[in-house]
């Protein structure tokens, strides 16, 4: 296949190609993450809390109850009011967890058809079924809550490839070079579509009423469909919007040529070779045990933060938000700094990731130490909640990045192996949570939580940095080497017969 005619040399010039990709994956990304959590928000208005409370019979617990277990103080009353809907708590669960339904059958899926079709119209149909669903929210809602339950399982299944896809594209797009600071910019975006829903939700439901959450939200994240449609291609060599040396530059950094790579988009995956692959355990070890964490940090530590140290809602709200977006910035530059390093020659792709998940796994875990023993010290809590999310930013230039390391061939499946393992923890903390401090939401119950994830993130620690590499794997090769050895026979047995 030819290469596309270099149209936008002066466009490429200015704003590299790779770069675009990259804004627009994070965007893609903040957007996934942002319409996942924004009905965990806004459910809060759309709830008739007094009829559910009256229902089910409970109580208000008193703030003075074992107060020599949880640090003293009354927690702000809610003036919410009442929103339409009589959600049992059962329902509001399931409303809640059944995303993760969608999520996990779709990743290996997805992934195969990234690589062996497009990964970029993968991650356009991920964004376009959640905007979809955003938008549908409000009058399945109304219907019936089972409207809401399909809206999101299909929103987990459109989320369950944004991994997969972007890996596959970043493959194609990042050159060695600069692999640590695009990956962390892509999905940084995470974090950073996280505060945003949170801060958005809150004000849009406050302000405007809890439809306009899902109406704005979602009417907004059309303009980055209309967007990635026509600035992103899943290839340089398909890219018309980039200067010939960019693209001569990625192709070649990543040992090929400016030739189309439609032949690696047939290789067979070699299963044995990787799942006994010691550097790509390693990986889903890290990407488990690091879940594990993320999902403590992020979901439960709030709770701790009302339960136990007696924060309000707004304190907790910014509690939770505002680490988000440090450990944005933090993992822009750890993932800079290591790029440079790396170009330098000062270190290894093999010793930045592993640095990158040490930071991402050691200080979390000294975090969630520091809070078992801390007592009722609020700002010494929040200054080591911060710290502790912040480090987590090294995720995304450690382990995160790993796949295409050891595989570019394979990088969306086996971050859909990975992925798909370490979503199991999303679904395990919550009950594990539930039932440590169920009638007994005390520091004592809490602590024996954050030692489980301590050790977790020592098993990360030990996994990754004995067996972690940043080398590219045999396996990966295989194929192409059996495809040689079939090319050279039909030589030989022309020379046979002349």
């Amino acid at each position: 296949m030819m290469d596309v005619p270099a149209k936008g040399n002066i466009f490429g010039r200015c704003l590299p190609a790779r770069y675009i990709l990259a804004v627009l994956g994070s965007i893609g990304m903040a957007i996934i993450y942002g319409l996942k959590v924004n009905l965990s928000v806004t459910m809060v208005s759309m709830l008739n809390n007094t009829a559910i409370k009256s229902l089910t019979g409970e109580k208000a617990v008193s703030s003075t109850d074992n107060s020599t277990a949880t640090c003293g103080g009354d927690v702000a009353a809610e003036d919410a009011e009442d929103g339409p809907f009589i959600w049992m708590p059962e329902v509001q669960g399931m409303i809640l967890s059944c995303y993760f339904w969608g999520y996990l059958v779709s990743q290996l899926p997805g992934a195969r058809i990234a690589e062996l079709f497009s990964a970029k119209w993968v991650m356009f149909f991920s964004v376009a079924i959640n905007v979809v669903g955003t938008l549908l929210t409000p009058v399945m809602a109304e219907t019936h809550y089972a409207g809401v339950i399909v809206m999101r399982v299909a929103e987990g299944v459109g989320g369950g490839v944004t991994f997969p896809a972007m890996h596959v594209l970043l493959s194609k797009w990042a050159p060695p070079a600069e692999r640590s600071v695009i990956s962390a910019l892509v999905y940084a975006g995470t974090s950073l579509g996280t505060v945003i829903s949170i801060l958005m939700a809150g004000i849009l439901a406050a302000k405007v009423g809890w439809e306009s959450v899902f109406y704005v939200m979602g009417g907004l994240s059309i303009i980055w469909m209309v967007l990635w449609t026509i600035l992103v291609k899943d290839s340089p060599q398909q890219q018309p919007l980039i200067s010939v040396e960019e693209r001569e530059m990625i192709v070649t950094s990543l040992g090929g040529s400016t030739a189309d790579h439609s032949e690696h988009k047939k290789l067979p995956i070699p299963w044995k070779a990787v799942l006994t692959s010691p550097p790509f355990l390693a990986i889903l070890v890290s990407h488990v045990c690091s879940n594990w964490g993320w999902y403590m940090l992020l979901i439960e530590l709030p709770f701790y933060m009302k339960q136990v140290l007696k924060f309000n809602v707004a304190e907790n709200a910014s509690a939770t938000a505002l680490p988000f977006l440090s450990l944005w910035l933090f993992s822009m530059a750890l993932s800079k700094t290591f790029d440079w390093m790396r170009g330098k020659g000062y270190i290894t792709t093999t010793t930045a990731r592993k640095i990158g998940t040490l930071f991402a796994s050691a200080v979390p875990a000294l975090a969630l130490l520091s809070l078992s023993y801390i007592g009722c010290a609020r700002a010494a809590a929040l200054a080591a909640t911060a710290l502790g999310v912040t480090a987590i930013g090294g995720m995304f230039c450690g382990f995160l990045a790993n796949h295409i390391d050891i595989a570019p061939n394979f990088a969306g499946t086996l971050m859909a192996l990975t992925n798909s393992v370490a979503t199991i923890p999303g679904i395990v903390v919550p009950i594990f949570v539930n039932y440590l401090t169920h009638g007994n939401q005390t520091i004592s119950a809490w602590r024996v939580i954050f030692f489980v994830t301590i050790g977790l993130y020592v098993i990360e620690i030990l996994a990754y940095t004995i067996f972690g590499s940043g080398e590219e794997q045999p396996w990966n090769k295989v194929p192409d080497e059996k495809q040689e050895h079939a090319e050279s026979k039909p030589l030989n047995e022309d020379v046979k017969d002349v």
